[in-house]
């Protein structure tokens, strides 16, 4: 309670110190009229208060002397009104069986219950007293939200996670005809440093954007091992999940409405509308012209400034380069297979597949079957054909020339002899005469008729019962 004391008693003097300074040169003597109204206008503009304020401090001064520049006491503060528990424990618990209850609801069922004098409980009693004991609104809006809690988290070293999102941009002249089309930012920030590893403005919104510029940042600091993601449709795709399991990398995602899961590239969007700002008194015509001055900028307002979010505090480009984790590399054709696309196509009736509004040519042996076509959305040059049992090859996009193509000759195969009999007569013949040996001969009873004649009809032919 004395420290409160002491702190109260000091900041005071501070202010009483302050007010003297302000009217020390009207207390000197031979002042006149216009001098005294001219050293009052140069205080007011200097410190934004009104000639009244400085009235007010002279007149304080002249009458107390220099205890009336100390500030004025507030009196004595009111208690607060109490509570009594049993009825903070029915308040309580009307809260817990619907926490959306007003304060007011709650009064007024107190009240109507008869629990409480109308006009016994003031709202705002009632609302501190429920926030000291952890139910006030904003508090159970807390409690019935699902997950964990947000609290800060950081990487210990580099490449240890890399954070993305995608930004829009401003408007720039590469539309067609030079209209106007807007342009989008996709960065990726290293957690543990806020070092951006790569980031640069994209004229569309798709997977490829975020596709090339993972593939720009692996290119030139290595491979981390994890990514986090928001849930959009740009990250949350099949081919993200290929790259990263091919190069070992950890793919997570953000939980749905969690904007401040990804408090560091959030926070690094917003520097870059000061970025923004700037460029747009440039008046850049072409997205490279825009590029030019973001990375400019990346690194002598960004990469070069301390950062207070690292401790100790230094720049994001000293933490990176600072760190002692050492950085894993992907070998180049690791990397290229990683991000190659895969779709099926039928070759066509002359040897060709149809790709991207162009035709290849695959070659006439493929007439007819359904291949694999691995390729690259960046380079659309050339593509890689996979078929079962054969080495992948590539392929490029067709010629049209001045003569036809050949017919595709036949497979080779050893020379025909000219047939001199049915094949298919003589399998038949032989299953024919082994249904015959198979089957029970038929019975006649002419035996049994000779041995006893009296039972033997006077006429009609021999009855021989049919085959079964």
């Amino acid at each position: 309670m004395s420290d409160h004391r002491h702190e109260a008693k000091d900041h005071a003097v501070d202010q009483a110190l302050e007010r003297y300074q302000a009217i020390a040169p009207l207390l000197a003597d031979g002042l006149d009229a216009a001098q005294a109204r001219q050293l009052k206008e140069v205080w007011c503009v200097q410190t934004g208060l009104s000639e009244r304020t400085l009235r007010r401090y002279l007149a304080r001064y002249q009458a107390q002397g220099w205890e009336g520049l100390k500030p004025q006491s507030k009196g004595p503060r009111r208690r607060p009104e109490t509570l009594p528990e049993a009825v903070l424990e029915e308040a309580i618990l009307l809260r817990r069986e619907i926490p959306t209850r007003s304060i007011a609801q709650l009064i007024r069922i107190l009240e109507w219950e008869e629990r409480v004098e109308p006009g016994q409980i003031k709202r705002s009693t009632l609302q501190a007293r429920l926030a000291e004991r952890g139910y006030s609104t904003r508090q159970m809006r807390v409690y019935a939200q699902p997950g964990i809690a947000a609290r800060r988290f950081q990487r210990c070293h580099r490449n240890a996670l890399w954070q993305s999102d995608i930004k829009y941009g401003i408007y720039l002249p590469i539309g067609p005809k030079g209209a106007k089309q807007q342009v989008y930012l996709v960065a990726f920030l290293d957690d543990a440093t806020r070092f951006v590893v790569y980031g640069a403005f994209y004229p569309t919104l798709d997977q490829v954007i975020v596709e090339d510029a993972l593939r720009q940042a692996l290119q030139g600091y290595g491979v981390p091992e994890a990514v986090y993601f928001d849930n959009g449709s740009q990250y949350k795709t099949h081919q993200m999940t290929r790259i990263c399991s091919k190069l070992g990398i950890r793919l997570l995602f953000t939980k749905p409405y969690a904007p401040e899961a990804k408090g560091k590239i959030e926070k690094f969007n917003q520097l870059v509308d000061a970025f923004l700002a700037e460029a747009a008194l440039e008046h850049p015509a072409t997205l490279d012209q825009l590029n030019a001055l973001f990375q400019v900028w990346l690194s002598e307002c960004y990469h070069a400034q301390p950062h207070t979010g690292l401790e100790p505090v230094r720049s994001p480009g000293e933490a990176y380069r600072g760190d002692d984790q050492p950085v894993r590399y992907a070998e180049p054709a690791l990397v290229t297979q990683a991000f190659l696309h895969a779709e099926t196509r039928k070759v066509d009736k002359v040897g060709c597949i149809a790709f991207h509004g162009r035709k290849y040519e695959v070659g006439t042996t493929w007439i007819g079957q359904k291949l694999t076509v691995a390729y690259d959305p960046a380079d659309l040059t050339t593509l890689t054909m996979e078929a079962p049992d054969v080495p992948p090859w590539t392929v490029h996009p067709l010629v049209i020339g001045e003569h036809a193509g050949r017919r595709a000759p036949a497979p080779q195969a050893p020379k025909l002899a000219r047939p001199d009999h049915s094949r298919l007569l003589a399998a038949a013949q032989k299953r024919h005469q082994a249904r015959q040996a198979q089957q029970q001969p038929p019975i006649a009873y002419r035996a049994v008729w000779k041995d006893a004649p009296g039972d033997r009809p006077a006429t009609g032919p021999e009855e021989v019962p049919p085959d079964v």
